[in-house]
């Protein structure tokens, strides 16, 4: 099997990353620091502006890098690190699903909404809001194109499908959106 070229920035997160097994707390903020702000974007985006779920999603990723799951080196490990945040995400909206407190970390109710928002702020809202609503195969491809600004090829990497089904999906979120979206039209 051919072996993937990695990009200096991935061979760097390799070598941070073994650093930090070898309990280099130097290397362990510096990778944290580097990625941090991508596992929170994702985990915010798939919960919907859940900030402590988004923290704790992000607590768990790290975590996870740090005690005992090992990068291979056969893709960037950004695409790597995307793909345990998107599972542990996944782990994580299956286990809330059982106790029936989903709705909860989707942000329905609250003093959130009833603090005053710009115009903008709530159009903003309410699109997070229809984007948290999505199925996670229609969720994840919007959320890494549009939050994070993956390349079809990377987030078909990330979610272990085609390019074509990248595609497909982003195609049906898209429309489920626009439909769930129109009365929002000529709102700006």
């Amino acid at each position: 099997m051919e072996q993937l070229a990695l990009t200096r920035e991935s061979r760097e997160d390799t070598d941070l990353l073994l650093r930090c097994k070898n309990g280099d707390r130097d290397a362990m903020r510096d990778l944290y620091s580097r990625h941090q702000r991508r596992v929170f974007s994702v985990a915010m985006n798939y919960f919907g502006g859940n900030r402590d779920l988004a923290e704790d999603i992000t607590q768990k990723v790290f975590l996870k890098l740090l005690t005992g799951i090992n990068f291979q080196g056969r893709s960037e490990f950004t695409t790597w690190l995307y793909r345990i945040t998107v599972n542990t995400c996944t782990d994580e909206a299956r286990k809330m699903s059982k106790f029936g407190e989903l709705k909860e970390f989707f942000g329905f109710g609250g003093d959130a909404v009833q603090q005053l928002m710009t115009e903008t702020g709530e159009i903003s809202e309410k699109v997070q809001h229809e984007i948290a609503k999505l199925k996670p195969k229609y969720r994840m491809p919007i959320v890494l194109k549009y939050s994070e600004d993956l390349s079809y090829k990377e987030i078909a990497d990330v979610l272990g499908c085609s390019i074509g089904t990248v595609s497909s999906r982003l195609n049906r979120g898209h429309k489920m959106l626009s439909t769930r979206l129109e009365y929002l039209r000529g709102a700006l």
